[in-house]
């Protein structure tokens, strides 16, 4: 018999018991095909950018601030947004989060409200190229949205610390607190809470520096 008529394997007949399973197989893959696709909740991402309404301070600190990086508590350190519904608890919405971490967001904001007093000859990061007179260290203690009360509430506290690098030693130290009250019991409201209790909070802090920065 010529080699081209031989039989094939793939053209044997097929037992009763084989079509089952293949007619089982090929119907798996059609309810495979036709399941839809997952659904994935799309994320509302929130900014904080609050324009510090610092004033020029009347006061001239003739020397160079150095601001270090914001520094997060544990906790606080996620682009998730925190809130609460009980004391010892913390949780984090499904899909809504900040565009960066709070600290990274603060931390423009913040250097802005420190040039806009006009108080110091220079305003730059630790380590640079202009050797620095002041340091100023901050951390931020907590930012959430407090639905244990009625209404909600925005918690920001952030703590600052002022060292004389020329005397090495500390300032002055001091933690701000501010709460504000929630319009809409949300997401979005408490974005705009946490912009208001901020721009109040950098421009405590900026007059905290020119005040407390005194050196000899």
């Amino acid at each position: 018999m010529p080699v081209d008529m031989m039989p094939r394997p793939e053209a044997q007949l097929l037992t009763p018991s084989r079509t089952l399973s293949v007619l089982a197989v090929i119907g798996l893959l059609s309810g495979c095909a036709a399941l839809p696709a997952p659904q994935v909740a799309d994320q509302n991402i929130y900014v904080l950018d609050a324009q510090p309404a610092t004033q020029t301070a009347l006061i001239k600190r003739d020397f160079v601030l150095a601001i270090s990086p914001l520094q997060a508590r544990s906790g606080f350190d996620t682009p998730q947004m925190i809130y609460t519904q009980q004391p010892h608890e913390v949780r984090s919405f499904l899909t809504n989060q900040w565009a960066d971490t709070p600290a990274r967001m603060l931390e423009p904001l913040l250097v802005q409200a420190m040039e806009q007093t006009g108080s110091f000859r220079a305003i730059v990061q630790p380590r640079g190229a202009l050797p620095a007179d002041v340091l100023l260290e901050t951390e931020l203690i907590r930012l959430w949205h407090d639905f244990a009360t009625r209404p909600s509430r925005v918690q920001l506290t952030l703590r600052a610390r002022l060292i004389d690098l020329r005397g090495k030693r500390v300032l002055a130290v001091k933690q701000f607190d501010d709460t504000e009250t929630v319009a809409s019991d949300d997401a979005y409201g408490g974005v705009a809470a946490a912009n208001r209790a901020t721009q109040r909070v950098l421009e405590q802090l900026a007059d905290f520096c020119v005040n407390a920065a005194v050196i000899q």
